[in-house]
């Protein structure tokens, strides 16, 4: 015998497990064409990224050490072969001469973290594929499994395999697209550390030569 209200409850979640296949398939063609596009956006940004050569760093530090003022140092940042965002940098700790030590410090500090920032939103989006994209196609397995084993119980053979083919296209995708993600979000990964290696370094011998010039 039924547990009263049992029959309701089981058909409210039979309800809602079903409505949501649809909006589960929408998410992860989603999931799909973004992996698409971050795979394009990873493509161009290797082609247009500029490799950082340490002699160059080293060479510009040094340069740097032997001005006199403040506007000789942002002139021949400006000249340098290195990266807009890093030469940006190194002008706005520049620019804040007139702060104390500590000051100069902190705020060196707050550069920093702010390029690791824009660099970690740069791949926070692939890194959530990477984590949704199989949960959503377990979810697109799972949903239509239910009516494929009632519709095996009444014999329907049609309708079963109708299911499973829903059931192993959403896991695939799921899959695929977080594969995908995970490639891109890796290489990202890994340039983006190069790079804030490179940003601290540079940043940090800006502050030094300022406050060993006392500028």
């Amino acid at each position: 015998m039924d547990i009263i209200g049992s029959g309701i409850l089981t058909g409210i979640l039979h309800a809602i497990s079903q409505s949501l296949l649809i909006p589960v398939i929408i998410i992860l063609i989603l999931f799909v064409i973004f992996a698409l596009i971050s795979v394009g956006g990873l493509i161009a940004e290797y082609t247009s990224r500029k490799k950082f050569k340490l002699e160059e760093s080293e060479s510009l530090i040094r340069s740097l050490n032997s001005l006199n003022n403040t506007n000789q140092m942002k002139e021949t940042i400006k000249e340098s072969d290195i990266n807009e965002e890093y030469k940006l940098a190194m002008i706005k700790v520049i620019n804040n001469e007139d702060f104390g030590t500590e000051t100069k410090r902190a705020f060196a500090d707050k550069v920093i973290e702010e390029e690791e920032l824009r660099m970690e939103k740069a791949v926070e989006k692939t890194d959530m594929v990477v984590r949704l994209g199989p949960t959503f196609g377990l979810m697109g397995t799972l949903i239509p499994m239910g009516p494929g084993l009632a519709a095996l119980g009444a014999g329907n053979i049609e309708l079963l395999a109708q299911a499973i083919i829903i059931a192993f296209d959403t896991t695939v995708t799921g899959l695929a697209a977080s594969a995908v993600s995970y490639v891109v979000s890796k290489l990202r990964k890994r340039w983006y550390e190069e790079d804030l290696s490179n940003f601290e370094v540079l940043v940090n011998s800006t502050l030094e030569i300022l406050e060993k010039n006392k500028f």
